[in-house]
């Protein structure tokens, strides 16, 4: 698994190419922007989505869970789309593999399911965390003193070829203060960033992450 290692306030992170971080020193996989179930609310909308969707999103975390075995998940926001259907078993019997494992969800405006659920998963809910230099949000937040980590942005980041071709692609970006994580799911769109000079910008591509 290709990875790139960014150091902040003296703690070294791993981005991972499945668009992932992983904090050796909590041993703890950090991920933003699920969105399990939205190919399921989108099918009862009458929206054609890809096939396979979140079985695919299950099974890279699933694969991500075994690769970097982590103590603890840290679910930035938007772990499940919209209202309960058929997609949240799925997570909950991954959850029911890694009985000894923590998760820990800090809620976005998408985490609308009733509280039962998050229980029956055995899910910790917090509306933020702060821990060692860090401050873990959904939404990007300010802090006076700590880095905030926070995804909902599902930012990605123009790319322009030796022809000029230009794709789109997602990637992590860290500025001074404050970093955004990529969205973990595979149906989620991509929000241009717009780069100062002094940002770190890594993208995810062909099997492993690049500093642009």
């Amino acid at each position: 698994m290709k990875r790139a290692v960014i150091q902040i306030r003296k703690e070294k992170l791993q981005l991972l190419a499945d668009k992932a971080i992983y904090w050796p020193a909590q041993k703890t996989l950090i991920i933003a922007d699920l969105h399990l179930g939205k190919a399921m609310h989108f099918r009862r909308a009458g929206i054609a989505v890809p096939g396979g969707v979140e079985q695919l999103n299950l099974q890279r975390l699933e694969d991500l869970i075994a690769r970097t075995r982590p103590v603890e998940v840290l679910l930035l926001g938007d772990l499940f789309h919209s209202d309960l259907n058929s997609s949240w078993q799925g997570f909950v019997e991954l959850r029911a593999k890694h009985t000894s494992m923590k998760f820990t969800l800090v809620t976005g405006n998408h985490d609308v399911l009733e509280p039962e659920y998050y229980i029956e998963a055995d899910i910790e809910l917090m509306p933020t965390l702060d821990r060692g230099p860090f401050h873990f949000t959904h939404h990007p937040a300010e802090h006076p003193s700590l880095y905030n980590l926070a995804g909902h942005i599902h930012p990605g980041i123009r790319m322009v070829g030796k022809a000029k071709q230009t794709m789109q692609l997602p990637c992590f970006f860290f500025g001074k203060d404050a970093g955004i994580l990529p969205a973990f799911g595979g149906f989620t769109g991509l929000y241009r960033m717009k780069r100062k000079e002094a940002d770190r910008v890594f993208v995810t591509v062909q099997g492993g992450v690049l500093r642009v």
